[in-house]
């Protein structure tokens, strides 16, 4: 059974958040459902929806799978949501799980390392540690760049060698210079590209040849603590 506060709260979640009135009446419906299956009326009661609408929205989210009903009739969140959370939390999972071998790639090397994850067109760096040297490649953590420059973007799109690696100089940043190589899950599909970036004083203009073989080592035992996770 909801409290009186907490009815009084998502009450005034009601009135707005997004600015989009529908989209947040259906965002405290979920909320409501996230303590427990309700029948309609207990619904309305928990949410302050009217019952009309409350009934509407519920049933436009059981078609989209975001809710169903129980053995009873009554409405619970529906498992769609499962494979939304998996998603939500897979490339925050791979951060995590792969910082051990990012720092040991960064204490190797010598470099900064990054961990990007895809985004549409786009990459996102879901992990970054710098390099101890005063000049060094800086990349801001979610930092958003093209998947169109770069060995991680190469690698995010499918594109390495034989080596399993790809490089770049000066793509996205004149003077920069990287290697990276994917992280597979074990079906093969590519679920993040690890990278080590500098200037090209140190990588030199074939960074592969020099970073290549530790940056795959370092895909690989993330690979092998994801299987493990």
């Amino acid at each position: 059974m909801l409290t009186v506060s907490h009815i009084e709260i998502v009450s005034l979640f009601v009135d707005s958040v997004s600015g989009v009135g529908v989209l947040d009446k259906a965002v405290t419906i979920l909320g409501a459902l996230e303590r427990g299956p309700l029948a309609l009326a207990g619904m309305v009661e928990a949410t302050g929806i009217s019952r009309p609408t409350a009934h509407r929205l519920a049933t436009a989210l059981e078609s989209h799978g975001l809710v169903r009903r129980d053995e009873e009739g009554r409405f619970t969140l529906g498992l769609r949501l499962v494979a939304l959370g998996r998603a939500a939390t897979s490339d925050l999972t791979v951060a995590e799980v792969a910082r051990p071998a990012l720092e040991a790639l960064r204490d190797e090397t010598g470099e900064s390392v990054q961990l990007y994850v895809r985004d549409g067109d786009r990459r996102v760096c879901a992990l970054s540690l710098e390099s101890p040297h005063g000049l060094r490649t800086i990349v801001p953590l979610g930092a958003s760049l093209p998947l169109d420059k770069g060995s991680a973007g190469r690698v995010l799109r499918g594109e390495w060698g034989r080596g399993g690696w790809a490089e770049s100089v000066g793509e996205r940043e004149e003077g920069v210079a990287s290697v990276s190589a994917p992280v597979c899950d074990e079906a093969g599909r590519v679920l993040a590209a690890v990278g080590v970036s500098g200037p090209v004083q140190r990588t030199t203009k074939t960074p592969g040849k020099r970073y290549g073989a530790a940056v795959v080592a370092a895909a690989r035992s993330v690979e092998a603590s994801l299987r493990a996770t």
